[in-house]
């Protein structure tokens, strides 16, 4: 049984990388820019002696690819699952919210509908 893309996991992203995609993996699955990442990895190999070096290889061996089907998400889907990554308490509490607004607001067109109005009355009447 194959398992669906988790959005919410670390993936290279081959498409976008220039050697194994580890940094456009980061990039992507951190929200910070891939070329900031790349020079991130270039001052981590000139400090390190270039011990990073067999590191970057190991982790290109094993994290998986990025599937195809997370390629089609829009600029939007992909901000929201990088902050779903950050902080998953926070845009929970961000939905929520969301929802609530969405629910004060039908609330209060319920209202306004269903309470008597005598000049939407008058408006409705006079469009018969």
């Amino acid at each position: 049984m194959v398992q669906p893309a988790s959005r919410t996991r670390f993936y290279r992203d081959k498409r976008n990388g220039k050697i194994l995609g580890l940094c456009a993996g980061i990039a992507d699955y951190t929200g910070i820019d891939t070329t900031l990442v790349r020079w991130m990895m270039i001052f981590g190999i000139f400090f390190s002696g270039g011990a990073t070096i067999p590191l970057y290889f190991v982790a290109g061996w094993i994290s998986p690819d990025r599937p195809r089907e997370l390629d089609r998400d829009s600029a939007d889907q992909q901000e929201f699952w990088q902050g779903v990554r950050a902080s998953p308490a926070r845009t929970a509490r961000g939905i929520a919210s969301s929802f609530r607004d969405i629910d004060r607001r039908l609330a209060d067109i319920e209202q306004y509908v269903t309470t008597e109005n005598r000049s939407l009355a008058r408006e409705i009447d006079s469009l018969r």
